[in-house]
């Protein structure tokens, strides 16, 4: 297990590396921006160097960066679509210039074109956006949804497609959130129902194209298509299903994070709580 958890970078992106390990954490995920705003100065030479440095002294071993929830890779409207995509390039030069893998976004939503259109623009986008950063290291990974409103990426399907419309899949992989898919339908609370999922995600995605995790207990029942995060334990998913899914050699040397709710102040208590389920 590679467990963490996303932490704040209050006071500057190299205080984010000594929070992770304040919480015990091994992998964190971040932001490198004020996700709330379109606009953001560009980052400094000093400020990447600081970052790097911290990073390399603090033994976190995966750092992910979540994109802003105001991109919309899927939107019909044109002045939306044009900014989600350069706020996008952007976000993906600041993942490159701070050496971190991973760059997770949710896919898009089609905001009444429907789903056929809307994964189609989600993957020119794509295409557009990978296009224009050839040569980055950093991969794009698409976050699995709840399917609340009229988000694409609820079901492995809406994944595969995309990933099939792409120019160079190799550069775009998956993250799993636990209770978005719960959410949108995916049983994998007993050992039966976690392997028909897993053997879904296989065949429609394929399981090395699962490069991160976003571990989180839902508030809600499954299938419910509402996206509200539980502490691990507390909600409708239950202890069982996570310890099939930490004790996964499978998913052994990727990132798992939690986004829980009430932050940095509960993650410590959360990742024991996972730990403890490792056999």
């Amino acid at each position: 297990m590679i467990l963490g958890a996303h932490v704040s970078i209050a006071g500057g992106l190299e205080k984010s590396p000594l929070n992770g390990v304040k919480l015990g954490c091994e992998s964190i995920q971040i932001f490198t921006r004020n996700q709330r705003q379109w606009k953001t100065k560009p980052l400094g030479s000093d400020e990447v160097a600081r970052f790097r440095k911290e990073l390399d002294h603090s033994g976190i071993r995966f750092v992910t960066v979540h994109a802003s929830y105001l991109l919309n890779l899927g939107s019909p409207k044109d002045t939306v679509l044009i900014r989600s995509r350069d706020a996008f390039c952007d976000e993906i030069e600041r993942c490159e210039e701070l050496g971190i893998p991973y760059l997770i976004v949710h896919p898009g939503a089609h905001v009444g074109s429907g789903e056929t259109e809307g994964l189609r623009v989600i993957a020119e986008s794509l295409n557009a956006i990978l296009k224009k950063k050839k040569g980055y290291r950093t991969q794009i990974l698409l976050e699995t949804t709840a399917g609340q409103g009229s988000s694409l990426g609820y079901c492995f399907e809406h994944l595969a497609e995309i990933l099939g419309l792409l120019d160079d899949p190799d550069r775009v992989g998956v993250c799993v959130d636990t209770c978005h898919i719960f959410a949108a339908g995916y049983d994998f609370r007993t050992r039966r129902s976690y392997m028909q999922t897993l053997y879904q995600l296989e065949n429609l995605v394929g399981l090395a194209k699962v490069k991160a995790f976003h571990l989180n207990d839902s508030k809600r029942e499954l299938g419910s298509r509402v996206d509200r995060h539980e502490h691990i334990g507390k909600g409708h998913i239950g202890v069982k299903a996570f310890r099939q899914i930490v004790n996964e050699k499978r998913f052994a040397q990727i990132p798992m994070i939690l986004e829980t709710p009430g932050g940095e102040a509960h993650y410590a208590k959360n990742l024991r709580v996972l730990r403890s389920l490792s056999r």
